[in-house]
C-alpha cells in the first residue's frame, strides 16, 4: 500500500490539515504511518474531538483495532501491547486487500485461471419423493 495520494484528494483534505495544525495535539502513530490527534482545548461540555491522518489513500480499514477503540471513545487511551486483552495468537492487523494485487481469491476464481478441482463424488444429489 505505497499508493501516492492524487493531487485533488490533497486539495480536498487541506482543510483536515489546516485544523490539525491549529487545534490538534498528537496522539500517536500506528504500524501504518497514520498519525493521531485530539484536540488540544476541548470545549466544556462536549467531548473532545479525535481523528486520523492517514499515511496514503484514506482508508478506514487501516486502522488498527486498537487505535479504532479510542477513536470511538471505547478506550480513554489506545491499546499498548502490553495490554492483557492482547495475546500471542492474534494476527497483525491487515487492511481490506479488495482490489488490489495482494487480494484473495478462492480456488477457481476467474482471476485464478478460473479452473476448479474436479469434484470428488462424496456426496448424492437430493431427490424429492
Amino acid at each position: 500500500m505505497t499508493k501516492r495520494i492524487s493531487f485533488i484528494r490533497s486539495i480536498s483534505q487541506m482543510g483536515t490539515w489546516f485544523f490539525t495544525l491549529l487545534h490538534g495535539k498528537k496522539v500517536g502513530i500506528d504500524d501504518f504511518g497514520n498519525r493521531y490527534f485530539k484536540e488540544r482545548r476541548a470545549v466544556k461540555g462536549r467531548r473532545e474531538r479525535r481523528w486520523v491522518l492517514y499515511t496514503n489513500e484514506p482508508e478506514a480499514s487501516t486502522v488498527p483495532p486498537e487505535w479504532h477503540g479510542w477513536l470511538h471513545y471505547t478506550l480513554p487511551a489506545p491499546m499498548q501491547e502490553s495490554s492483557e486483552y492482547h495475546r500471542t495468537w492474534q494476527k497483525p492487523h491487515m487492511p481490506n486487500l479488495t482490489g488490489t494485487q495482494s487480494a484473495y481469491y478462492p480456488p477457481g476464481h476467474s482471476m485464478k485461471g478460473g479452473k476448479r478441482a474436479k469434484a470428488t463424488g462424496d456426496y448424492q444429489a437430493w431427490k424429492p419423493e
